[in-house]
């Protein structure tokens, strides 16, 4: 599965990008939402995980936008919520759309479970 991982913090994102590779997915990167939403449009994912509190365009905003263009693309969405609540912001994410959502820090094994859910379909 092709799966564009949208996360900020550098360390977190090149982690989870080999944890995903090692279990046998492909991994596109992006540093923002911008970045994000340029490489869907780019070459389309099967599947986004974004982080909400991001610079530039936050988790929220790139969700509803992934949800307008493209409607059917599965979206997880992981928070640590920072200096925000985490649980507030991933209750309105699944409100919005997203497949499952992550609170960090989380034990990769958990973003596994939750691509294989979105994979399977409702």
């Amino acid at each position: 599965m092709h799966v564009l991982l949208i996360e900020d913090d550098v360390a977190l994102r090149a982690a989870l990008a080999a944890y995903l590779e090692a279990a046998g997915h492909r991994v596109s990167l992006a540093g923002d939402g911008d970045a994000g939403l340029a490489a869907v449009e780019q070459e389309p994912p099967d599947l986004v995980v974004t982080d909400l509190i991001m610079p530039g365009r936050e988790g929220i905003e790139t969700l509803l936008a992934l949800r307008r263009s493209h409607p059917g693309l599965p979206v997880i969405v992981m928070s640590g919520g920072g200096r925000l609540d985490a649980q507030a912001h991933l209750g309105l994410a699944e409100r919005l759309g997203a497949v499952a959502t992550l609170t960090k820090p989380f034990r990769p094994a958990l973003l596994l479970e939750a691509i294989a859910r979105a994979a399977a379909g409702p």
